[in-house]
């Protein structure tokens, strides 16, 4: 264990300031439930943009981005593709603005504005969104529980503390020890401070992570300096072919073996089905999370638009910086390393905290150490005020005490959100690693998700008993799939797009069509481009003066050469940090023109 008196220090201060938050904040969170799970929506969207950057940049995610920038070098750029990242340019160039116009509270009440309050499948519409909701919630808990124990147990090891603790824990658990020690100590401030809490601390954590990411940075290109990478072939090359064609049996065999777990070597096949997979769920929307509780709570559409954008700019640039800055370290020194895991396998998920224990100096170690806990704690708490706005504010206020005074909301919410750690907790422990996961989450969940969720943007005749078989169907199916066959989540995502798309069609057609009534306001409120001229002939007759959105072709355009730029952001780090200056000058001219294009494509036009 390297950690110095100072880095102790640093950590401490961070875990006292941010417990005297919540309490700082706890009274403002009281006010009302507004206030409590969405900040009042006063908060300005450079603030929510940063928070929820912020909640994105976490210690699993890390930690699976430095495994894949090690082992698929510059190709690593487009993986996060399975999230997919670039939703974020989608819901930057309309999406937000959207979904912002709704002045709902949850993605749940969203479908009030879209289906009504009453009629066929809405109240099952209701039900499968918050159920989605919440599985995709304690998903994302389980991620960041089985991450933050394997990142800890680096630092803290067994034998140094095992005999204080009154009891056995094998070896297999220790990393799920370390995860609920942290977790509780999240869950306390969290839970507490609400939105107003969660937004201050990660712009508290922002700040710490940017200097630590800078920092590791320098050290890598001071490493770097006069030095070569032993890395195979094509590594610092993101272009592609159909295979892969990384070859490590000579450097470092056991990645080989990743790839193949993985299921990569196939790159161009994997590429187009992440790409086809990304631009649907894209087009869906923000899944029912903390991202959509941000845009939720921004002041207007035109602020939920500029917060989303933003997100991408001060999030890739300061994350890559630490990316291949520690993945650099771990080339230059891998023979130093120790990654293998309880059962003896080389686990490159431990490359984050194995290089960051080893190489990073007194007083930057503790910075790291403090800025990556926080981001644990940061998407932990933004996930579970997600879930917490879900039970409270559309099952507990919708079906169970619609009158309920604040003071009991505010404590259903204190109830609940100990309630959905505990269920986390306990989904962590079925996990083997952070991958698995994140692949079942982005490749299962998510496409039983996508269907239902497009249609309801761009077709009028899509109906809340569509909606409802739609996900229940892709939902159910993505819950059994894993006992049902084996390979790479993602390849099932065809079948589940199909099994879900097929009940939304069905659903719809044998349910009448939405109340025109809510469909106008719909329209009329929201204004978005695609199947709707039915319900455009309606409105117009009433209002002549109401313009249709003809932006469609704009914002494909705009979310082409955004995606464009928003791979720059990424690469511009990488390029800088292993010394390719001809790439990186690329690499900003294309930028600099993107940024200008956009300046009067984007954001002169934007509006509420």
């Amino acid at each position: 264990m390297k950690l110095q008196l100072i880095d102790v220090f640093i950590l401490l201060s961070y875990l006292i300031t941010m417990v005297f938050i919540g309490f700082y904040m706890r009274n403002k969170a009281k006010k009302d439930k507004e206030s409590y799970l969405m900040g009042g929506k006063k908060l300005p969207w450079y603030m929510l943009g940063l928070s929820d950057a912020s909640d994105m940049f976490d210690i699993s995610g890390t930690m699976w981005m430095v495994a894949l920038c090690f082992v698929y070098g510059f190709k690593s750029i487009w993986i996060p593709w399975l999230w997919p990242v670039f939703n974020q340019v989608f819901m930057m160039m309309f999406l937000s603005k959207w979904l912002r116009r709704s002045n709902a509270t949850t993605g749940a009440e969203w479908l009030k504005t879209r289906f009504g309050i009453a009629g066929k499948g809405v109240t099952g519409s209701h039900i499968i969104v918050i159920a989605f909701a919440l599985i995709s919630c304690l998903g994302f808990l389980a991620y960041g529980f089985v991450g933050l124990g394997k990142f800890v147990e680096v630092f803290i090891p067994w034998d140094v503390v095992k005999d204080y603790v009154p009891f056995d824990v094998s070896a297999k658990y220790v990393p799920h020890f370390y995860g609920i020690i942290f977790t509780l100590f999240a869950m306390f401030y969290s839970i507490i401070g609400g939105m107003h809490s969660i937004v201050l601390r990660d712009t508290i954590k922002y700040a710490i992570m940017t200097l630590a990411c800078i920092a590791i940075g320098v050290i890598a290109m001071q490493n770097l300096d006069g030095k070569t990478l032993n890395v195979p072939a094509g590594w610092n090359d993101p272009f592609f072919s159909w295979n892969l064609d990384l070859d490590w049996s000579k450097i470092a065999a056991d990645a080989n073996k990743k790839i193949e777990t993985d299921g990569f070597s196939l790159f161009g096949i994997f590429f187009m089905m992440m790409l086809m997979k990304g631009i649907f769920a894209s087009l869906a929307g923000p899944a029912p999370n903390y991202d959509m509780q941000k845009i939720l709570s921004t002041r207007s559409p035109k602020e939920a638009s500029k917060m989303t954008g933003f997100v991408s700019i001060i999030l890739l640039p300061i994350r890559y910086a630490m990316i291949t800055g520690l993945t650099v370290l771990a080339l230059l020194y891998y023979n130093q390393l120790y990654l293998k895991g309880p059962d003896g396998v080389t686990d490159f998920e431990r490359i984050l905290p194995a290089t960051i224990n080893n190489f990073l100096p007194v007083g930057v170690l503790g910075l790291v150490l403090t800025g990556l806990l926080g981001a644990f704690m940061g998407t932990f708490s933004g996930t579970v005020n997600a879930a917490q706005a879900y039970i409270v504010n559309d099952i507990y206020l919708k079906y169970i005490n619609p009158k309920a005074p604040t003071h009991k909301i505010m404590t259903m919410n204190y109830l609940m959100g100990i309630l959905v750690v505990i269920i986390g907790v306990f989904f962590g422990f079925l996990a083997h690693n952070v991958n698995d996961i994140l692949q079942w989450i982005v490749g299962g969940l998510y496409g039983g998700y996508v269907a239902a969720n497009c249609l309801k943007w761009y077709w009028w005749r899509f109906n809340a008993n569509g909606f409802f078989w739609g996900m229940t169907i892709g939902v159910g199916a993505a819950l059994v799939m894993p006992y049902l066959t084996t390979g790479l989540p993602l390849y099932w995502w065809p079948l589940l797009f199909l099994l879900s798309f097929i009940g939304c069609i069905i659903g719809t057609y044998t349910a009448p069509a939405t109340d025109l009534n809510v469909l106008k306001s719909f329209y009329k409120t929201v204004k978005p481009w695609g199947f709707w001229n039915p319900i455009y002939d309606l409105v117009v007759i009433e209002d002549p003066s109401f313009k249709k959105n003809k932006d469609f072709k704009l914002d494909m355009f705009n979310v082409t050469i955004g995606v464009i730029a928003q791979l720059c952001l990424t690469i511009l780090p990488m390029y800088l940090i292993t010394g390719m200056y001809e790439s990186l000058w690329v690499t900003i001219g294309i930028l600099a023109i993107i940024i200008l294009t956009l300046k009067r494509t984007w954001w002169i036009r934007l509006e509420d």
